[in-house]
């Protein structure tokens, strides 16, 4: 993609019709985007009352608790897997050339999935059957109508580049994702794997965060990010070797947990670290390269999540020499790597993407008529630092708190995340009514 004006040549009045780099939202996609963000919002702010209420259980070492298991899928499937589908609706007609195969499909899709999460994760966590049972059929009907919208379209793809690569790659985990959690929850009911379900949980745990997740957000910030910070130029060499580290490192810890090999799973934990690693150098160069210098307050989000991802790829190391013998590591490994890496990154795109799709669809047309808010002004970058220091904080307070096993501690992180959740609904408000004056 080209930039919209060279970064010589400055506009007399910032006029933002399209976000830098030319990423122009699809008017006819913004309604179905929007349901999917203000559904996805909704279990963030559910996902984070949850996280008061198991944090005692965290620093107690309990993460195999239903109530840590149902509030974890309200991050994982309702506030990360809903935002990842209404993004791709997006991202796939301005990058790749193609649009979902049917967007009446995408809105069925949306219906099955939304409802099904909180069921599925209310029925997880107070452990009632009918309830995770009518879930999960929600959530898989969601997902394959997903795969097939979204996978449907890959084929006929006009550009082929590791961002349609890596798209095609996550969507894969996605799909192993969804048959490794049907074969946990039908474990509950049979006890079939035995003492594997520890192993198997694990391996279903990496599948879906690095797998679906992390390798989705290494192709798309491919695109996004060289767009957001004005880097075009950048060497962009290492989101290849990125993905192809990631995705084979998640099948070989995969199998090397899963059928108790432990040479196999440390080659999988290297393989990953060097993916992790080859990721972290490719944003380096984006960064490095930006036009502007000063960073806006979804790239520092951004920023800062990359730095809990590499302290959640330290503790993981620990974790992997530790084995089953400190719960409460790999309780904090998950929340620095989950809650600091992968939410946080997310929201810094969501204070991309977002504000930009409210300016289009509330502003676009009145260009030329008057005076309209740029898409910077339609939240305040104050408020954005405050949201910044408190999920930051947070996540920092509840690992080290569920580390040292510490209720209180944890707790306190809680209730820090859940004020930066607060603080970011206010921000959305604020999106949604037009903004005002940059704060």
């Amino acid at each position: 993609m080209t930039p919209v004006m060279p970064a010589t040549a400055r506009p007399a009045v910032p006029v933002p019709a399209v976000a830098p780099g030319g990423l122009a939202p699809a008017a006819g996609s913004i309604r179905l985007a929007a349901e999917h963000f203000v559904a996805a919002t909704l279990y963030l702010l559910a996902g984070a009352l949850g996280l008061v209420w198991v944090a005692p259980e965290l620093a107690a070492g309990a993460y195999l608790s239903p109530p840590v298991a149902g509030v974890t899928h309200l991050f994982t499937l309702g506030w990360l897997t809903l935002t990842v589908f209404g993004a791709l609706c997006q991202l796939l007609p301005v990058a790749l050339g193609t649009p979902v195969r049917s967007t009446r499909l995408a809105h069925v899709g949306f219906w099955a999935f939304t409802p099904g999460v909180g069921l599925f994760a209310a029925g997880v966590a107070t452990s009632r059957v009918a309830l995770h049972h009518a879930g999960i059929l929600l959530v898989a009907a969601g997902i394959l109508l997903v795969l097939a919208n979204v996978g449907g379209a890959l084929p006929g793809a006009r550009t082929r580049d590791v961002t349609w690569a890596a798209i095609a790659l996550a969507l894969g985990f996605l799909a192993s994702t969804l048959v490794l959690g049907i074969v946990l929850l039908h474990n509950l009911h049979t006890g079939f794997i035995g003492g594997a379900r520890v192993r198997v949980l694990a391996t279903h745990l990496h599948v879906a965060i690095v797998g679906w997740l992390l390798l989705m957000i290494v192709g798309v910030s491919h695109r996004l990010l060289p767009m957001f910070l004005l880097s075009h130029g950048a060497n962009t060499s290492w989101t290849g070797r990125a993905l192809a580290l990631l995705a084979s490192g998640v099948v070989v810890l995969g199998a090397g947990l899963t059928l108790q090999r432990p040479a196999a799973a440390w080659a999988g934990a290297l393989l990953m670290l060097a993916g992790l690693g080859c990721f972290f150098r490719q944003a380096y160069a984006f960064y490095r390269a930006r036009v502007r210098r000063k960073l806006d307050v979804g790239m520092r989000f951004a920023a800062t999540a990359l730095g809990f991802l590499a302290t959640s790829a330290l503790l993981g190391v620990a974790v992997l020499a530790a084995g089953a013998s400190r719960p409460r590591l790999a309780a904090a490994y998950v929340i620095t790597g989950l809650l600091g890496g992968i939410v946080l990154y997310v929201i810094g795109i969501f204070y991309k993407i977002v504000p930009l799709l409210a300016w289009t669809a509330r502003f676009r047309g009145r260009i030329g008529k008057g005076p309209v808010p740029t898409v910077a002004q339609l939240y305040s970058a104050r408020l954005g630092y405050v949201q910044l220091w408190l999920m930051a904080g947070g996540v920092a307070a509840l690992a080290a708190g569920t580390a040292a096993g510490s209720p209180n501690a944890a707790r306190c992180g809680a209730v820090l995340f859940l004020g930066g959740v607060l603080v970011f609904l206010v921000q959305l408000g604020r999106v949604v009514r037009g903004g005002g004056a940059a704060g």
